[in-house]
This record gives C-alpha cells, structure tokens and sequence, in this order.
C-alpha cells in the first residue's frame, strides 16, 4: 500500500500524474512507509462545483426520511467490512479498543442519526420550527420559521487522531440535511479515511456527489469557497483562527465552525476520599483518558483537579493503575493495552509541550520521558525503534496558579496534577482553562455537583458527573455522543458538532416565512387554520394515506353537556375536583362561572363526534399534544369539532404513516373551547378488494 492515496472527486477516484512532492506516510508503530500522498494537480473548484450541482440535485429528490434510512445502509455496508478498517486502523497506533472507539464510534453516530432523523424530523424537505405567529387579527396573515438546506457544500477538515469517527459525526448530519460533503483528512491517518470511503462507494448506495474525499494538502480551497458553503474544522487554534481570517469566512458569507485545543479538567470532590467508590472511579477514569488513543483526544483529560490533601493519593492510585493495567507496544501484538502516537513528528510535539511544562513548574512524577521499552508486533520487549512511543506521563504542579497547567497541551498521554482547597478555588482553576470541551466532576455530594456547576457550566460544552450510582453505565468523561453537543466555548473553539438534531440544522437556514394561510400551508407542508379545506363526501377515516390530502376535514354536528353527563364521568372516572362538583366553590374560583364539564370528558366527546367507526386505513391513535383548554364549558353547553388533516408523515420503512390532525371545539356561541393535535397511523394504501 505504497502507492499514491487516491482521492474521490467528481464521482471518481483520482491520483496525481506524478509523485514528486508526494509525502510519505508511515506506520505509527514501525515507521514502515504506509503510502504517500499528494494531491498535486487537483482541480479543487472543479470538486467543489460537482458537489453543488451534483450533490445538490441528487440529495434536493431525497427527503429527511429517505436520507434517514440511507444514513442507516452505510452503517450496515460499513458494518460488514468493519474487520478491513480494524487492520488498517492498526497502522496509525491504534489498539483494539481504540480502534472500536473510532470505528464503531463513527457506525454508531450513522446509525444515531439514522434513528433521530426519522424521529424527529417530518418526511419533507423543510423542517419547520416553532409555532405560528399570528400577524394580523382576522388570521389571514401569518408567520412562522422554517429551516432549508445551504445550497452550497459541507467542507470537512478533520483531525488526526480519528479519522473514522471526526469524519463521519460530520458527515451524519450535512447529509440527513440535504448538504453534500467534501471530506479533507488529516495526511498521518488519511489513508483509514480513504478506506471507509471506499467502502461506502463500493457500496453504491451514495447519491451523485453526496461524498467527496481529498487525500493531502488543500492550500487554494479557501480561495473557491461561496456564500451557501460551509466550512467545519477540527484541528489547532492557531490554525482555525488562520482560516476563519480569511476573506471567504470573513466578508464572503461562507460559515465556519471549529474544534479545537481544550485544556479539559477532571475535579475529584471533597467529598471523594481515598476508598469511596467515586475515588476509584476517578482514578479509574483519569488511567483511561490518559491511554485511550494514546491520549491523542480532544476531550481528554488534562488538569487532574484534586483536594490538596488528596494529591499524593490520586498519584499512587494512578501509578498503581498504570502499572498494572498498561502495556506499551505495538497494537498488533498480543496483550497490548496502549499504542504509539499517530506518527514521529507528533511524538516530538508531544515531548517538546512536556518540556514546556516543565519549564513552567511541572515535574514528572509518574512516567519518563525517556524512549520506552516496548512490545513488538511478534512479542518481543525492547526498545521503540521507530515507533512513535510515549509513556503515560503525569506531572505534578505545586503552584495551581501556574499559568503554564492551564494553557500549555501536550497532546499525547500527559495529564497534570494541582491541588485545590474550595470548591470556589476548583471552579475558578477550571476557568482558567480558558473554554474547554468537557469538564468531569467525581461527587457523591448533590450540593457539591450544584455549585460546581453553577460555576463551571458556562466554562464547558459538556460536564459529566461522576459517582456510585452511573459508574457503570456512563460512557466517560472523553466519549462525545451524537445526542449531546460536541464543541466548547473559548479555547475550545465556541463551535458547536453534533448535538442531535442540532447538528442538522447548523447545515440549514432559519428564514421567516410571511404570508397567507393558504401561502403557508403550501410552503410549509403543514395545514394552517384559514387555509382552504374539504369538508363533506368521504370521511377521511376511510382514506388512506395515497387518498388523504392536507385539508380534508371533518365538520361534526353539536352535543349538549348535562348535569348528569359531568356527574356520570366524575363518577366513573374519580375525578370529582371541586370545579365539577361543588357550584359554590366552583363559581368563587376566577376562572370558573360556577360548576364546569371535565375537559377530558370534552376531549372525549370529540372523538365520538369525530371518529369513523369501522375498520379500515386509520390503524391506530398513537398521541395527543398540544392539548389546551380556553373556554370552560357548564351544563346546557353544546360543543362541535372540527377535525382537519394538518400533516401527512409516510414512514419510509413501513406499510403506514402519521397523520396529524388539527382539532378544535367550539361552543354555541361559536367560542373556542379546546385546541389540540390528534396523531393516527394511517394505512398507506387502500386494503385490497
């Protein structure tokens, strides 16, 4: 595999004419030459161009849902050959378990947005956010948000140290938006993300330029970059804080988001003395953070933040950890536990940051600097060759104002230790991180977790707590999740990845919509009130989802409510509250004219009103929301609905499909009474015969 890492672009796979400037790529744990890379000769526009005519058309047919389920086929296509990325994954230093973080990792958050996507998002190409804004009094005005797709393409820059999971928990979301991606890895593990993207192409389950893969440098990209593009990077500060400089980002309208540099803390609570359980967690977990990966995470942990009367502790129990639980050497061979960094050049930035903290004030006190001694691929011990290895190292800082704990990153296996003696104090260290992507607290304390975070939140895009009760179950201080947010404030970058659904919209644009009922209902996909509407005929009950259009409606007759009808249902129900039974206390109440019906007896009314009662293409009532109560309805009261198909929701999966229904009662003074959503599965097309 040493030939040129070819790129995708333009629907094709591509290498350059000649190798001449090539840079060679080299297994982490060897230094055997991997494969090189260059990306001389690339026509980078040209790239960018076919994701956004390409890429924009074959994805602008597809909706959230069908963009959903696809979502889930390339985590099964990469499922299957998921064996071909742990052998490769093993060449850039990666344990097997580092390797299951990354790739599996990366499957997982597929699959996440595969589930979310479907869930949470409608069967359309807008997603509407928020209510609706009524902007005129007779209603036939009205506003409301709406999200659509950039129609530009989703630049990818990633890191390093996880070239399966940084690439995709960026990709998930652009695509189940509708952007397409161009995806640019960094050059020491870029060949694993080639060979994921391989996969997925092979598969030939992507859309026409949904998926665009540069192997190697890219110094013009930011030259051809559009308003309707977006940029998200993972990497340096120094590095973003160059590219967000540049015109594009700065007067070109192009978006640009980053993760970068956090200096992540890990406070063990007062409370959290040698021999309780949240102790050993916290040991247990600073050991992890500190090998997983080698270190080489972002949300790593990196200021050990201990009571000053716990330090020496902590020390002993991580030494005693390390020791018996970390084995140093190539992940090829067997019982190997902590694997080499990415490559020799960030083996020396490693070294050259410990030398700064030391310069600083830091002393080593578990660990050397020293070239280790190593297992082998055939199991033999001895020294690293040209193996980019680094102990696990800790070091110790007397001075916890030393400015050089907070601010000086040695990404690798390196944490450092300071001593704190309030939770005020605590607090105050974790600020003087300046931002950071995490921050984890082991407590068992409930007022110790309160005012930590009342403290640090706003410090952290993520704070985990840690004791007794989730020790087991939690996915740990440096595991981000597709359902929670990914990013920081400050130094950490102030960008914002994954999230959930979130994530998704940061690829949209929120625009509000003015207009008619009628205009709204078009754009939107949902049935506003005033819009046109189909009463009489056919009931919609007996409509499938194939006959069913937004606006069919059904207009019931009236009931009476009697006395004995809101006796009979407190009676049967036990829910004799005051309001419906005692006239005196009922009519002292403001919100009352004295005894009043249940409005759950109303609710109920209203489907006995509504409903169609014999089988057929309603299959079930899966909900009720936005239930409110406006008008309190008495006895000689008569009340109506109206029942209107609000938005039609296939499952692209199944035989059925959602349907909402706009409901309101009135009274006979044509006064609103109750408003609320009913939600039905619907069959989606006519039962046969």
């Amino acid at each position: 595999m040493t030939e040129i890492l070819p790129s995708y672009v333009g629907g094709e796979w591509w290498t350059p004419a000649t190798d001449a400037d090539a840079t060679e790529v080299r297994d982490a744990s060897t230094g055997e030459v991997v494969t090189r890379v260059s990306t001389d000769g690339l026509d980078l526009a040209a790239a960018l161009q076919h994701g956004r005519t390409a890429g924009q058309a074959s994805l602008g047919e597809l909706t959230f849902h069908q963009r959903a389920v696809l979502l889930k086929q390339f985590a099964l296509a990469l499922t299957e050959r998921k064996d071909e990325l742990y052998a490769t994954s093993a060449r850039t230093g990666a344990t097997r378990q580092d390797s299951w973080v990354d790739i599996d990792g990366g499957i997982g958050v597929l699959f996440s947005y595969s589930s979310k996507g479907r869930r949470e998002l409608p069967n359309a190409k807008v997603f509407v956010d928020g209510g609706v804004e009524r902007l005129s009094k007779d209603g036939s005005f009205l506003g409301r948000h709406i999200y659509s797709r950039l129609p530009g393409v989703a630049v990818q820059i990633n890191a390093f140290n996880f070239p399966v999971w940084g690439s995709l928990e960026k990709f998930a979301p652009a695509f189940l938006a509708g952007v397409p991606s161009l995806v640019k890895p960094a050059t020491p593990t870029g060949y694993l993300a080639e060979a994921f993207v391989r996969i997925l192409v092979e598969s030939g389950l992507l859309p026409d330029g949904a998926l665009q893969l540069v192997s190697g440098s890219v110094p013009t990209l930011f030259d051809e970059l559009l308003l309707g593009d977006l940029v998200a990077f993972t990497g340096s500060a120094s590095t973003a804080e160059r590219l967000r400089a540049h015109a594009s980002v700065q007067t070109g309208g192009v978006r640009f988001t980053n993760e970068t540099d956090s200096i992540n803390a890990s406070i063990l609570g007062t409370d959290a003395v040698s021999g309780t359980p949240e102790f050993d967690s916290y040991v247990k977990q600073l050991v992890t953070e500190m090998t997983t990966k080698a270190g080489q995470k972002c949300t790593a942990i990196r200021r050990a933040i201990v009571p000053t009367a716990s330090v020496d502790d902590v020390i002993d129990a991580v030494r005693a950890r390390i020791e018996q639980r970390t084995v140093l050497g190539d992940p090829r061979a067997e019982g190997v536990t902590m694997g080499p960094l990415a490559s020799l050049a960030q083996r020396d930035e490693v070294l050259r940051q410990v030398a700064r903290l030391e310069e600083s004030g830091g002393r080593v006190v578990i660990g050397s600097t020293e070239t280790p001694d190593v297992t082998r691929a055939d199991g033999t011990v001895g020294a690293a060759d040209d193996g980019a290895f680094v102990a696990p190292l800790l070091l110790r800082f007397d001075d916890a104002e030393d400015a050089g704990v907070h601010s000086i990153e040695a990404f690798g296996p390196v944490s450092s230790i300071i001593g704190y003696g309030s939770l005020d104090e605590a607090a105050a260290l974790v600020a003087r991180g300046g931002g950071s992507l995490v921050t984890s607290v082991a407590t068992h304390d409930p007022g110790v977790a309160v005012e930590l975070s009342s403290r640090i939140a706003a410090f952290n895009g993520r704070v985990l707590f840690l004791d007794r009760d989730d020790a087991r179950s939690s996915t740990g201080h440096g595991s981000p999740l597709p359902q929670l947010v990914h990013g920081g404030p400050g130094r950490a970058g102030g960008g914002e990845e994954l999230g959930g659904i979130r994530a998704v919209l940061h690829h949209m644009q929120r625009t509000a919509i003015q207009g008619s009922p009628e205009m709204l209902t078009a754009i939107s996909g949902i049935w506003h009130a005033g819009a046109a509407s189909k009463a009489g005929g056919r009931h919609p009950f007996r409509k499938s989802l194939a006959e069913l259009r937004i606006g069919d409606q059904v207009a019931s007759a009236s009931r009476e409510v009697s006395l004995d009808d809101i006796e009979t249902f407190a009676a049967f129900t036990g829910d004799t509250f005051y309001a419906h039974m005692d006239e005196q206390a009922a009519a002292a109440n403001p919100f009352f004219p004295g005894r009043v019906a249940h409005g759950y007896l109303l609710v109920s009314w209203a489907a006995g009103l509504f409903v169609d009662p014999e089988p057929g293409p309603v299959l079930a009532n899966s909900g009720l929301e936005n239930l409110r109560f406006v008008t309190p309805v008495s006895a000689g009261d008569s009340i109506r609905v109206e029942l209107t198909a609000k938005q039609i929701t296939p499952r692209e999966t199944d035989d059925y499909g959602e349907v909402r229904w706009d409901a309101v009662l009135r009274n006979q003074r044509d006064e609103l009474v109750a408003t609320y959503d009913v939600l039905t599965l619907v069959a989606k097309e006519p039962a046969a015969g």
